[in-house]
């Protein structure tokens, strides 16, 4: 009987193991194999070169330039992100009439499809576009064929739109945070005769801190993994100025077909999130105090 309980529990286990090894483990252990030869898809040999494609990676300024353009877009980000979407998940969490409804209107953009997003911002930051025209109104100097087409304002229009597009998602994590705190701690607050900005320093953030840690985190993730909202906007360009670690992957792979040199560069992106995730985590977790 027991030996059937067991069997019966594998057999119940084993669709996520089939998935697990056949979609997330092969492929992973598959493609670092594939990073240590020179694999072409177009080219029958293929040679075994050890680390050669890795010593490469970092003298192709390509590659650089991309490694670059990806820790501006998280670095540029990821600060607004955040601190807009608790400044309105604070403010969402007061009772209000109407309040239902801005949430879900500021939760709208982010179930939206990025390519339906990417497609509408291109057109706004378009020469003649919304941005464009009222950007000239107000007296500033957009760049004359559109903000998507010059290399300077390329890649902090498209993270303006991430921030944009992400706010609402995170907005919606930290409310769920909030409404998890006990409001007897408020109430000892304004006992003790604490302000509102003291109750949020020292009572709302610190125990924000786990919701806050896992949206970084995750929020990090997903920058460096940017890649949609390059392929419809601006495939890379002007001048590479949005190149991204992911879009390199891409065109190195799907584009020129050289499949070695594409997962070694993939791997490194993996290693550099993975590294910046354990940082993350060690500093909110051991360094943070409100």
């Amino acid at each position: 009987m027991n030996r059937y309980r067991r069997y019966k529990g594998w057999l119940l286990f084993s669709p996520w193991i089939l998935t697990f090894l056949i979609f997330w483990l092969f492929p992973l252990v598959y493609s670092f194999i594939l990073s240590l030869t020179d694999y072409r898809l177009l080219s029958p040999d293929v040679d075994w070169i050890g680390l050669g494609n890795y010593t490469r990676l970092f003298s192709d300024s390509d590659f650089v330039a991309s490694l670059k353009n990806s820790f501006i877009f998280v670095i540029g980000t990821i600060p607004f992100t955040t601190v807009i979407a608790l400044f309105f998940a604070v403010l969402l969490n007061e009772r209000f009439r109407g309040r239902t409804f801005f949430r879900a209107a500021y939760f709208m953009p982010s179930i939206t499809a990025m390519v339906v997003i990417a497609l509408i911002f291109s057109n706004l930051l378009a020469r003649g576009g919304y941005v464009h025209l009222l950007a000239q109104m107000i007296g500033l100097d957009p760049p004359a064929n559109g903000f998507l087409l010059s290399e300077k304002t390329a890649l902090f229009s498209i993270m303006g739109m991430d921030i944009w597009m992400a706010s609402g998602y995170y907005m919606l994590l930290f409310l769920g945070g909030l409404q998890t705190i006990p409001n007897e701690l408020y109430e000892a607050g304004r006992i003790a005769g604490a302000s509102r900005w003291q109750q949020f320093r020292y009572i709302t953030l610190p125990m924000l801190k786990p919701v806050t840690l896992f949206i970084i985190v995750i929020n990090s993730i997903k920058s460096f993994q940017v890649f949609v909202e390059i392929f419809v906007m601006t495939k890379g360009g002007p001048l590479n100025s949005t190149f991204t670690g992911v879009y390199f992957v891409y065109e190195t792979g799907l584009r020129q077909f050289d499949f070695g040199y594409a997962s070694a560069a993939a791997y490194i992106l993996f290693a550099i999130i993975a590294l910046a995730s354990l940082i993350q985590f060690k500093l909110l977790k051991t360094g943070w105090t409100a």
